[in-house]
């Protein structure tokens, strides 16, 4: 199976309520997506609006990834943009998430290489990312091309004495 991608699909209550539920058990799952499981979407939603608000007032911009066949929501991302004109050439890649049942499938690859894709498409030089150091994760935006470009040591906090490094990936589309 594969996945089929929509770049800006209206963002109507049906979609905001299939992405609450993704980030939601993306979460719970242990995802790094913003938060630490056990959560509820009523935890999640508000944060949810905030980054809907970006996609419907603009200028950020989502990304969908649908299971051929079932049409189920597997997959997205946000590409936010930074509101500030020194850095129109590049986006922010925000809640990266695949649903915990279609992990190793490939699809989180998939759906970086889609991003990446539209990013050249755009003209775009770059693209950055953030994630919750010291979980694998760096190894897995390594294949797909990031590199590693700044830690800040201990700079997340899940839990007291609970730390994680932020890390800032990058992307060259240059």
């Amino acid at each position: 199976m594969a996945l089929l991608f929509t770049l800006d699909p209206e963002l109507t209550p049906a979609l905001r309520a299939e992405i609450i539920d993704l980030w939601t058990d993306v979460s719970n799952a242990g995802g790094a997506v913003g938060f630490v499981p056990p959560v509820t979407a009523e935890r999640v939603r508000p944060t949810a609006e905030k980054q809907f608000a970006g996609v419907a007032e603009g200028p950020d911009r989502l990304l969908i990834g649908r299971q051929e066949g079932t049409g189920e929501l597997a997959a997205c991302l946000f590409f936010e943009d930074q509101r500030f004109d020194l850095f129109a050439h590049w986006q922010l890649l925000k809640r990266v998430m695949v649903h915990p049942r279609y992990q190793g499938a490939g699809y989180g690859s998939a759906l970086l290489a889609e991003a990446e894709r539209i990013a050249r498409a755009w003209g775009l030089a770059g693209l950055r990312l953030t994630l919750r150091g010291g979980r694998g994760l760096e190894a897995f935006y390594s294949r797909s091309g990031y590199k590693e470009v700044g830690r800040f040591p201990g700079a997340i906090r899940v839990a007291p004495g609970e730390e994680y490094d932020d890390v800032q990936m990058w992307l060259e589309l240059r």
